[in-house]
């Protein structure tokens, strides 16, 4: 019987800054928008192989449209 390895898997998380829109209501942050359709502009590796962080990127960056995320009420 033949047994097959799976490819190794290759991560990486990498970070670069976007476009935030923080809502304030009497004092207290009432909702973050993160507006992640900015094309990614000088990543920094987290953690993960560094090697990768071409191809993660061209995966991340590819023109889709992405929607915003908010976080709040």
């Amino acid at each position: 019987m033949v047994q097959f390895s799976p490819a190794p898997i290759r991560r990486v998380v990498f970070q670069y800054f976007v476009p935030v829109h923080v809502e304030v209501e009497d004092g207290l942050v009432a909702r973050v928008t993160v507006i992640d359709e900015t094309p990614v502009r000088n990543p920094t590796v987290v953690e993960g192989d560094p090697e990768y962080l071409t191809q993660a990127l061209a995966a991340a960056d590819d023109g889709q449209s992405w929607p915003s995320w908010q976080f709040g009420y």
